[in-house]
């Protein structure tokens, strides 16, 4: 699971003009980022929906409020992984890791390999993405003989980015 202690400031170390999306850190925020959340959990019980979201701290907790009293109330919320920013949203969704994704909920590969052979890509980088996605329980394995069986417990995931004008009169230019 990713370090908890992170928050969502960029590192002046970074390379600015690196066009790899895979050596940006991905942050999550500290709210979201318990460790094995669902690890005991049947696949029966998972919620139907996990929403990936970049939001503010402040409407990421209000969110998390809201969906405590639906759940509280036995509605069925979602499970929600929130970026504050939104690079780092974009960091864990590359196309590649989106398209293996859609691969997985499509067809239950048997193995990484066949995974890998289905989509044309090197095995290495395929077990990469998914402990990068497994990191942030998106993607779950499942023992089969000697192969793990990549498996998304979802049946949709949502990804939501908003963007909008400040309305507080905080954000007001002084007079």
């Amino acid at each position: 699971m990713p370090d908890e202690s992170n928050t969502n400031t960029p590192d002046d170390t970074d390379d600015i003009n690196s066009t790899d999306p895979g050596d940006e850190e991905i942050v999550m925020d500290d709210v979201e980022a318990e460790a094995g959340f669902l690890e005991d959990r049947d696949l029966e019980d998972y919620p139907s929906v996990l929403r990936i979201t970049s939001d503010s701290e402040q409407a990421h907790r209000q969110e998390a409020l809201d969906r405590l009293d639906r759940w509280e109330a036995g509605e069925e919320v979602p499970h929600v992984i929130n970026f504050q920013n939104p690079s780092d949203l974009r960091a864990l969704l590359t196309d590649r890791r989106v398209e293996l994704l859609r691969s997985i909920m499509a067809e239950r590969p048997d193995s990484i390999r066949q995974l890998a052979d289905r989509l044309d890509r090197d095995v290495k980088t395929v077990h990469d993405d998914l402990q990068v996605l497994a990191e942030y329980d998106i993607v779950h394995f499942e023992q089969a003989g000697r192969a793990k069986r990549a498996f998304v417990p979802y049946d949709t995931i949502e990804v939501s980015l908003e963007i909008s004008t400040p309305h507080s009169a905080d954000d007001a230019a002084p007079a």
